[in-house]
């Protein structure tokens, strides 16, 4: 089989497609090629050819060049949520190209504001008829190599059309059937939608799937549960061809509502997880930026530079204001998240700490007074909230709900001026008297316990935790830690949990990495390579849907390695300054504990390794 050359459509660095956060493309299950992180928001032809497909919202593109070669271009990860905006197409399905031709625009900085990630990949989706898949920026591709080149020197007159005349008419029937026959039938379906690349699948009884019969279904490249959503991989053009076979005549499933429907076959604590993580999630990279400038600092002491006063006030200014005024990005986020209006919830969560308040650490360390106050004969003591999460949280829920029941009863021409106002005045009576007293005592009792679990002797807490962690990740609800993670942050300036957290990741890398040395299908041994390698960098979603699930024995060593890792952490009480990056980019929260960070991960991935490799039996 030839090799190819595929000059990139986008200007940018070219990274290995094993390196992006979606499972479905670091797999290598739509196929070779790389990722892109855009320089420009420009997305050109890379060769002559036909657009084969436009995905409604503009943010993929599918190619087929002269020589037959077919392209998938998905720009960024999630960004079918945006539902079109920010994208400008200057092409449409069936249209011939040319190479160089402008495609598609996309506001690069403006996505990114909106919180997605614009890193594209560039995947040859029938790759399997070819050897090595290149993908390279144009100055970086000989004269030589331009022969090679897809598409570079054929002429549109041996254009190779849509697979119409090869069956693909029929296939996307018989797909449609066999996939229909496994799932128990149109009337075993809730709601139905599909991506660049998936079909998504709410049914209403699951035990009617016949996973393995649909795996084995020609045209069909995998398949997992994630989301409440049993996902059909299929491609890109293919997939929406399925789709349309499958609502055809019912009216019902193509105006079926999905994300509801998602979200009422979400178990209680996955309705709350997905809550947290959606208001937390937000304000993350925040708090990663802080736990970094932490680290910076920490590794210039360590290094013995002399830093002056004013230095460390500035760098006191980067490390302390995102915990100072924590309560009002919980109050903006929770806001956004529960349909109010964010710029209220701002405000709110400054109202929490305001200057006239006494600061919730200095009232702690005694060395300042609660305001007394006395309402129907009880005594309330008012003080600041800083780096409180629960009352900012329960404060901006109140907030939006009543927000949304107020416009409902003011006239539209009062609106913007009485809403505001009572919505401002009931949730800050509420937040002071009654929301910030009971919900801080809460949080203290809850964190509380949960912080004496994590320090119990002989390493008894980190075990529990690094063991469960990743199965709770299976599960779902595995966003509310997020909450647990800023409350460390917040009160105890470290985060002990990120400690445990990264042995827990790095063992099903390791799992997966040791299935790959043990698979003698060459294939295999790649696919479930490329799997394990987005691990140790956090992201543990390949390597365990795609790898030690599919097994369960991996995925069991691999807990036993995290708990042995957390272990390891909870005795060295081991604790990173920040969050959100754990193994290898995690290394930067450890700046001054290094030695036992890389003890840490050390176990996680030995015991996961060596346990997989000498028990696991790849017949299995």
């Amino acid at each position: 089989m030839k090799d190819i050359i595929i000059t990139s459509p986008i200007k940018g660095e070219i990274i290995s497609l094993s390196e992006v956060k979606d499972a479905v493309f670091s797999s290598g299950a739509l196929g070779k090629g790389a990722a892109i992180m855009p320089s420009d928001g420009k997305v050109v032809a890379p060769f002559d050819g036909i657009v084969s497909a436009l995905f409604e919202t503009k943010h993929a593109i599918g190619l087929i060049s002269t020589d037959g070669v077919e392209l998938l271009i998905h720009i960024g990860f999630d960004t079918v949520n945006l539902g079109g905006n920010y994208f400008t197409a200057y092409i449409t399905q069936g249209d011939r190209i040319k190479k160089g031709e402008l495609l598609v625009e996309f506001d690069k900085d403006a996505i990114v504001k909106s919180g997605y990630d614009v890193t594209t990949p560039v995947v040859v989706t029938n790759a399997d008829q070819y050897g090595n898949v290149s993908i390279k920026q144009e100055l970086d591709i000989t004269q030589a190599e331009q022969n090679s080149v897809a598409g570079s020197t054929s002429s549109p007159s041996t254009m190779v059309k849509p697979s119409v005349a090869t069956g693909a008419v029929a296939k996307e029937h018989t797909v449609a059937e066999q996939i229909l026959l496994h799932v128990g039938g149109r009337e075993n379906i809730r709601s139905v939608e599909h991506c660049a690349t998936r079909l998504r699948l709410i049914l209403k009884d699951k035990e009617k799937i016949k996973e393995k019969e649909i795996e084995a279904i020609d045209g069909v490249k995998g398949q997992f549960f994630a989301a409440a959503q049993y996902q059909i991989i299929l491609g890109t053009g293919f997939v929406n061809k399925v789709y349309d076979v499958i609502v055809n005549d019912s009216a019902e499933l193509r105006n079926s509502n999905h994300k509801e429907a998602a979200y009422d076959e979400m178990s209680v604590l996955q309705k709350i997880s997905r809550t947290f993580g959606d208001v937390f999630v937000p304000i993350i990279p925040v708090l990663v930026a802080t736990g970094l400038f932490m680290g910076i600092r920490g590794l210039m002491t360590n290094l013995g530079v002399d830093l002056g006063k004013n230095f460390i006030l500035m760098s006191q200014i980067l490390t302390d204001t995102a915990f100072a005024f924590l309560p009002a990005l919980v109050a903006w986020s929770t806001m956004k998240k529960f349909g109010g209006t964010p710029v209220i919830g701002i405000v709110l969560g400054l109202m929490l700490v305001a200057p006239q308040l006494p600061n919730a650490y200095v009232v702690a360390a005694g060395e300042a007074m609660p305001i007394g106050l006395s309402l129907f004969g009880i005594d309330i003591s008012i003080v600041g909230y800083q780096g409180s999460v629960l009352p900012a949280l329960v404060l901006g829920i109140i907030a939006a709900k009543t927000q949304q029941a107020l416009r409902k009863i003011v006239p539209d021409v009062l609106d913007l001026i009485v809403t505001p106002f009572l919505t401002l005045l009931i949730s800050m009576v509420l937040g002071l008297l009654v929301v910030g007293p009971i919900m801080h005592s809460i949080e203290i009792l809850v964190f509380g316990a949960i912080k004496t679990f994590l320090y119990l002797p002989f390493g008894i807490g980190g075990f529990v935790v690094g063991g469960l962690h990743q199965l709770i990740v299976v599960t779902g609800v595995h966003h509310a830690f997020n909450a647990l993670e800023v409350e460390l942050l917040a009160t105890t300036g470290t985060n002990m949990f990120n400690a445990i957290m990264t042995g827990a990741i790095i063992a099903q890398g390791a799992a997966a990495l040791a299935v790959a040395f043990k698979t003698k299908d060459k294939k295999k041994r790649s696919l479930y390579i490329s799997s394990a390698i987005p691990a140790f960098l956090g992201i543990t979603e390949p390597a365990i849907f795609g790898v030690n699930l599919r097994f369960m024995k991996p995925f069991i060593y691999a807990l036993i390695g995290g708990a042995c890792a957390g272990m390891c952490a909870s005795i060295f009480q081991l604790s990173g300054t920040g969050m959100g990056i754990t193994v290898l980019p995690g290394a930067l929260l450890y700046i001054n504990h290094m030695v036992q960070y890389i003890i840490v991960n050390a176990v996680g991935f030995g015991v996961a390794f060596g346990l997989t490799y000498v028990l696991y039996k790849p017949q299995e």
